[in-house]
């Protein structure tokens, strides 16, 4: 494992996983619940930036790595995966949104690794849908942790909801594009 910055900016965002699930579990006498919601939307912004940077400082100096590789997509779904099932513990997201969510980032990572390993990666490189699926996720799940109203008047919640709604299509979405990217090798038609 090469110890370059990138790989530590993603070390750094698996560990702020058990601190951002933490903060949900201190006493109330501790923290105040609306601190808690912005305490831990502050530490998945920190862990959207580091997953930003990493990717930055990986090509600007040229310190791409095969483990960085693997290792930086693993860190963004244990990410979106813990702030998901913390929302649906909160009742702020629906399970059934939650499972379609990271049981395509589980399924297309499955898709990937078996392309790569066929040879294929090119056929299911990340495309437009996928980065606007993860945008629209990445707002929802700020929005959702966030919760409460912004300056008494934009309520964070509602517009996370609606966001959610609209990952989750874009999720279903995506997964159809790259699955079809991938039925000849699928159906065995190389």
């Amino acid at each position: 494992m090469p110890l370059n910055i990138p790989n530590l900016l993603t070390w750094l965002r698996i560990v702020l996983i058990p601190v951002f699930v933490a903060v949900f579990y201190l006493p109330a006498t501790w923290i105040d619940p609306h601190v808690v919601n912005f305490y831990a939307t502050m530490i998945f912004v920190v862990a959207a930036v580091t997953d930003w940077l990493d990717g930055y400082l990986a090509r600007a100096l040229n310190q791409m790595s095969a483990f960085g590789a693997f290792l930086d997509p693993v860190a963004d779904k244990l990410m979106v995966a813990a702030a998901l099932v913390v929302l649906v513990k909160l009742q702020r997201v629906d399970v059934g949104i939650a499972l379609i969510i990271i049981g395509r980032e589980i399924a297309i990572s499955a898709l990937r690794e078996w392309m790569a390993g066929i040879g294929k990666s090119k056929n299911v490189a990340v495309s437009f849908i996928g980065k606007l699926k993860t945008t629209a996720q990445m707002a929802a799940i700020l929005l959702l942790l966030y919760h409460d109203r912004v300056a008494g008047m934009f309520n964070a919640h509602a517009a996370g909801t609606i966001l959610i709604y609209i990952a989750a299509i874009l999720t279903l979405w995506s997964m159809a594009y790259y699955l079809k990217k991938a039925w000849p090798q699928i159906a065995g038609q190389n």
